[in-house]
């Protein structure tokens, strides 16, 4: 078995996937380590709600047979109100979307190993040269990249990212059929994915409804483990008690059931990323901290970190003269934060603002919503102050100022 390659991948989700198709339709060797095995992936980390839109699907080439459902909105709900906006998307069958990664990449060329799991980096002169997996096996690369997610063995142990245990982001999903979808009094979810400000089913987080056909949906919630939580939880109430007590007291789940082994479970670190590369090492996908967990539209942002750190191995591997150190591997993080995440930190500091936010200024902030235009919330979630400002009020300064005081407290500063 070959043990020397151009790029050695660890983790062979959406980031670590997209990234293995790039590099091997450029005809370099890859190879991608994934711990599960063959037969059952992806078993333990089918988790996503796998919602994106047309354009992610048209940039990665996305063919229609990974879609279970198609929409054609998407709606915000408060625990009394709703707002609507006209927006195509769809439903991923998440398993069949990470398994067509697998096989696209690999009729290009790319090499995978399953059941491989991924322990340490090995180290010469203070270099990452290669990874070692299951105990003793090794593989060489000129370049490394952890797409391992949360796990992130290999990011941890070269000290790139410092994944912080009070932004921990959990999150639950279910299947369902039975599901009222058109109930009286909510807004009719055909077709939609939805999601909903509560802090009565997610402290300090987000749940939502997927529509995946007639009547069927993914049900799931996520909350930051973070001051906001701590706030609104309930004592001694777990993810699994926030999700049943949505189902025993939401209408529109009256008869719903679960299906039988669509169950997904996940989690991610929400802060500002630190380092993502280093001499010969990039850190991409979910090993790098999530910008924002409400409207990040997670796969995408992992497909085109993935793209991303392709374009910069390319950029060294290309030229014989040109080491893939971490001056060289720059470009990755100038395109990562241009491409990947622009103005993520005025974005993370509005989502953290939002989830400060009581459950009675949500549903202000839907009327608030229904009464702008609909480039308001586009133009805020992608930074704009001017937007964001537009979504403020004078009541809302108190919860500004107690952001900005937990900011200093982050920084040391109180």
């Amino acid at each position: 078995m070959n043990n020397r390659y151009d790029v050695v991948i660890a983790g062979a989700g959406p980031a670590g996937g997209q990234c293995a198709r790039d590099l091997a339709t450029r005809g370099y060797d890859v190879v991608v380590l994934e711990t599960e095995s063959e037969e059952e992936f992806p078993r333990q980390s089918n988790k996503s709600t796998a919602g994106t839109f047309p354009s992610m699907m048209a940039s990665f080439g996305i063919p229609d047979d990974v879609v279970m459902q198609y929409t054609d909105s998407v709606v915000l709900e408060s625990p009394t109100d709703h707002y609507v906006r006209k927006q195509p998307g769809a439903v991923l069958e998440f398993a069949d979307f990470k398994r067509f990664l697998v096989e696209d990449g690999r009729d290009d060329g790319a090499e995978y190993r399953f059941d491989a799991r991924v322990t340490a980096p090995i180290m010469e002169d203070g270099e990452i040269v290669g990874v070692r997996y299951n105990g003793d096996e090794e593989v060489y690369g000129e370049i490394v990249i952890d797409a391992t997610g949360p796990a992130a063995p290999l990011a941890k142990k070269l000290d790139v990212v410092d994944l912080k245990r009070e932004n921990h982001a959990i999150g639950i999903e279910y299947e369902f059929e039975g599901i009222d979808i058109d109930r009286p009094g909510f807004a009719d979810l055909h077709d939609a994915m939805m999601l909903r400000l509560d802090h009565e089913i997610a402290p300090g987080g987000y749940s939502w409804i997927f529509h995946t056909g007639e009547d069927t949906a993914k049900v799931g919630l996520c909350y930051i483990q973070n001051e906001s939580h701590s706030e609104y939880a309930r004592e001694d109430t777990s993810i699994d008690d926030y999700l049943t007590h949505w189902l025993e007291t939401d209408p529109r789940f009256a008869n719903a059931e679960r299906i039988e082994g669509k169950q997904h479970r996940g989690s991610a670190h929400i802060q500002p990323p630190g380092k993502v590369h280093t001499d010969r090492f990039m850190a991409i996908g979910d090993t790098v901290p999530t910008v924002d967990p409400l409207w990040g539209e997670g796969i995408n942002k992992c497909m085109q970190s993935g793209r991303v750190a392709a374009v910069t191995a390319d950029t060294c591997l290309k030229h014989a003269d040109h080491e893939p150190t971490a001056e060289n591997l720059e470009v990755y993080d100038s395109l990562w934060h241009r491409d990947v995440a622009p103005n993520q930190r005025k974005r993370l500091l509005m989502t953290q603002l939002l989830y400060l936010a009581p459950n009675e200024r949500y549903d202000e902030l839907m009327a608030d919503l229904n009464r702008l235009d609909d480039d308001t919330l586009a133009k805020a979630n992608r930074g704009n102050v001017g937007a964001i400002t537009k979504l403020l009020g004078l009541e809302d300064v108190p919860l500004v100022a107690r952001l900005a005081k937990q900011q200093l407290k982050l920084k040391g500063l109180l």
